[in-house]
């Protein structure tokens, strides 16, 4: 398949053109005192592809939030678009807009599965404080079944809350071993590598 026709497939040229003028039309409007002009239909659809584009790369593909993932992306472009530096230097000397705002999305991206964490993080204590089997409750003949259904339920999201938060813990642990290995390694020089 030619990558031109592929669904989220931007132009890097023309996108960065594009960008260019956008970029130079604010500043000549906020020069002049004149309101900002809107992003152009062909910008913002290069936001959404490459914010789509990149929610399809193996280390986002499986988050349930994606799609609030590419809106968050979307709209940190629209904000940083005037950010952007027309005169910034790049190896080929074109401006590279495409990669500007690819690195804008990855972050994007980085901060929603951060909140995302800590939702889950406040849902599995809510879970855990609340005493759900509290709230359960069959009253009849099959009482007794349902009984030990809910029980088993319960059981096994507390498990799989303790593994989640065990995991996490010792990744968090393993995190500070390298950043305290790190600042030894800084902080004693080469006589670690040297051996003297």
């Amino acid at each position: 398949m030619d990558k031109t026709t592929k669904p989220h497939y931007v132009n890097n040229k023309q996108f960065s053109l594009e960008v260019v003028a956008y970029v130079k039309q604010v500043e000549q409007a906020t020069a002049n005192n004149q309101p900002i002009p809107k992003v152009t239909n062909y910008i913002a659809e290069c936001f959404l592809k490459i914010a789509e584009g990149l929610s399809h790369k193996s280390n986002f593909i499986r988050y349930t939030y994606r799609e609030e993932m590419v809106m968050d992306a979307v709209e940190n472009c629209l904000k940083a678009i005037l950010n952007y530096d027309i005169e910034a230097a790049t190896r080929t000397g074109t401006p590279n807009a495409f990669a500007y705002f690819t690195q804008i999305c990855y972050y994007a991206f980085l901060r929603r599965i951060a909140k995302e964490k800590k939702q889950q993080d406040l849902k599995f204590k809510f879970i855990e404080s609340a005493g759900i089997e509290n709230f359960m409750h069959y009253d009849g003949e099959d009482a007794g079944e349902y009984h030990s259904i809910e029980r088993m339920f319960v059981d096994d999201l507390r498990d799989r809350i303790d593994r989640v938060r065990g995991f996490d813990n010792s990744v968090k642990e393993f995190a500070k071993q390298e950043k305290d290995k790190a600042i030894d390694i800084k902080k004693n020089g080469l006589e670690l590598f040297m051996g003297e």
